[in-house]
């Protein structure tokens, strides 16, 4: 069954001892191996498992799609964000690597269901480091608890998909969701 779950292409690079699994999550229109140069420098020790995300939009493979607005299709999002969870679920057990230590790396649309990961699915990563990113959600019906994780959040002034207002938004949710931000 687990074997079923690993069927999406993906990346993994064990590394001798780790203590640490970066997952890379790439943006869109990029595929597993966008973001492998990025893992070898936040941490060389560090063993990688990078997923190509399921979703084609526009002819560019993502986690999820977006409305004509740009905005995350939240039904989509969800759903990608559930089938990363049991990808990540069958990943670590097949490889032999704990979720408490992994890490979510992710860049724009990466980053984005990094944030809904994190947020649905808490018990899978100790933090995220996100790459021009934005709230996961506009609407939760829950209030996770983020207590003991970390978010890193590298966000341009200038990038229209993740505006200062928008960041600062989703920096006070997480830090009220309990994460040190």
């Amino acid at each position: 069954m687990a074997q079923g779950k690993l069927a999406r292409p993906h990346v993994w690079l064990p590394a001798a001892g780790a203590r640490r699994t970066l997952l890379l999550l790439h943006g869109s229109g990029a595929d597993e191996f966008d973001l492998l140069p990025l893992a070898k420098a936040l941490d060389p020790k560090a063993n990688v498992i990078s997923p190509r995300g399921q979703v084609i939009q526009d002819g560019m493979a993502r986690f999820f799609e977006y409305n004509e607005d740009f905005t995350a299709k939240e039904d989509s999002l969800l759903e990608g964000v559930n089938s990363l969870a049991e990808f990540i679920r069958a990943a670590s057990e097949h490889y032999g690597f704990d979720t408490k230590s992994l890490v979510a790396v992710g860049f724009s649309n990466g980053a984005h269901t990094a944030g809904g990961l994190l947020t649905v699915h808490p018990e899978l990563v100790e933090g995220i480091i996100a790459f021009g990113t934005t709230r996961a959600f506009e609407r939760l019906e829950f209030t996770p608890d983020l207590s003991g994780k970390f978010i890193y959040i590298a966000n341009g002034e200038q990038d229209f998909y993740s505006p200062p207002r928008k960041t600062e938004l989703m920096i006070d949710e997480f830090r009220g969701f309990g994460a040190e931000v």
